[in-house]
């Protein structure tokens, strides 16, 4: 922050790219309320922001227990005239899942789909992955009808995790009837 601090006041030019790291830094290291004040200075002196930078401070700020101010930054992204990428859904609905909140993830999907963004196969795997190992066997089938939808394909580790779930006398045997007709063999 020291070096940060004297490059902006020898006038030195810092790119939006050195603010991202700093950022995210300063969420990284559970200084997230240093981090909200150089946001807001610099959305005060009208820095033009990237998505990057944007992803790089949600992110951090998921990882430190900041949920709902990361979910009310990527809310002002559009604000900023700026646009998610696959990568802010991919990782808002991971940060969803991995707090339970499962129907803001679904709605957030919907969300992305409507924007005109496809869902790929390696953003599906995952949130299927996430969704068994927090045993939401219901929700992880409908994106598994999703990959089938697309004619995308399971990939190994997923498919490890709906054997070792589903295989033998695995306490999820009885709720295999969840999974489409297909995937049932196990």
């Amino acid at each position: 922050m020291e070096i940060f601090h004297e490059m902006i006041e020898s006038g030195i030019a810092v790119s939006i790219h050195m603010y991202g790291t700093v950022l995210g830094g300063l969420c990284r290291d559970n200084c997230t309320d240093e981090a909200n004040m150089l946001l807001e200075k610099l959305f005060s002196i009208n820095v033009k922001f990237d998505i990057l930078t944007f992803n790089v401070v949600i992110s951090a700020m998921f990882k430190v227990g900041r949920r709902q101010e990361a979910k009310e930054l990527f809310a002002a992204i559009s604000t900023y005239g700026l646009v998610p990428t696959i990568h802010t859904y991919s990782m808002m609905m991971s940060n969803l899942i991995k707090e339970e909140l499962f129907e803001e993830a679904d709605k957030l999907f919907l969300s992305m789909e409507k924007s005109g963004y496809a869902p790929d196969s390696r953003l599906l795997n995952q949130i299927i992955r996430m969704l068994l190992n927090k045993a939401e066997i219901a929700k992880a089938s409908n994106y598994i009808s999703i990959i089938d939808e697309n004619n995308f394909t399971l990939e190994a580790p997923t498919i490890s995790l709906l054997v070792s779930l589903f295989s033998g006398e695995g306490k999820y045997r009885e709720h295999i009837k969840m999974l489409p007709a297909k995937y049932r063999f196990l």
